[in-house]
């Protein structure tokens, strides 16, 4: 299965449609249908479009590979964990400062109960802590590094440039940044609209590159259009909230998931 990918042209984002992204192998197609994976997590599937996404970041089975607060779902990382079991290594850097503690306690007993319940797939994944990367992984030893919309939440309490420094430090030269966070609309004010769990893609984009990243790539994989941007209870409205639970559940569940944007980017050499 092949992927496509959208080049940054410029300043302005034009995007225009780019050669196939590295296709996605056999084992990881095993792994995104494997008995492992929960019923709930599957059914998000045609939003998230797991194996596209996966390999438009390049993601190989020999790699060392971050994912950053993997949920108490384990969405992500059912499927990272066994893929990298036998011949790469997963680091599942789980939640720590003074965002949410009780969302984080909730994502540390969730990932720790799943590698004691299933030990021969989960049992060699390797934990540490995010913010504190640069502590617990050696600098320049990653070779990919994975958030899934968490960098609203890093804008939000304003330590966002320390974490993108941390993940820039244990990558590898070359090294490849994924990150998958909700897009906000360019007709609303930024500040209004990060409250919603929304994000400028642009800015975004100057963010990273800022802290010595470049971009290489972005993709429409989990463009939405019908994500109109403006409801009651911001980007939670939305599955798989539905923080407004029965109101206008039918209209939320039409829209679906999020309009996201996943940009690759690749860590630059020192001069």
């Amino acid at each position: 299965m092949q992927c496509l990918s959208r080049l940054l042209l410029g300043l302005a984002l034009p995007l225009v449609l780019a050669a196939p992204c590295q296709a996605a192998d056999a084992s990881l197609q095993q792994w995104v249908d494997g008995a492992q994976r929960s019923e709930r997590n599957r059914l998000r599937d045609p939003a998230r479009k797991p194996l596209e996404t996966l390999a438009f970041f390049g993601l190989k089975d020999d790699q060392t590979v971050v994912e950053v607060w993997p949920s108490v779902g384990a969405w992500w990382f059912e499927i990272l964990a066994p893929y990298l079991r036998d011949r790469g290594r997963y680091i599942a850097a789980l939640h720590e400062g003074d965002h949410n503690p009780a969302a984080a306690q909730a994502e540390h007993e969730a990932i720790k109960a799943r590698i004691a319940a299933q030990p021969g797939l989960y049992g060699k994944v390797v934990l540490a802590g995010s913010p504190g990367l640069a502590d617990g992984v050696a600098p320049a030893s990653v070779d990919l590094v994975l958030t899934f919309m968490n960098l609203h939440n890093w804008i939000t309490d304003g330590n966002a440039e320390a974490v993108i420094r941390e993940f820039h430090s244990v990558l590898k030269p070359g090294g490849v940044l994924g990150v998958v966070d909700h897009r906000a609309r360019l007709d609303r004010p930024a500040d209004e609209q990060l409250k919603a769990g929304y994000l400028r893609e642009d800015a975004v984009i100057a963010l990273i590159e800022k802290a010595g990243f470049r971009l290489e790539a972005r993709s429409g994989i989990a463009d939405n259009p019908r994500d109109t941007k403006d409801h009651a209870a911001g980007v939670w409205s939305l599955p798989p909230t539905l923080r407004l639970k029965e109101v206008d559940r039918a209209r939320y569940l039409a829209i679906g998931e999020s309009d996201k944007f996943t940009l690759r980017f690749v860590k630059l050499a020192p001069h």
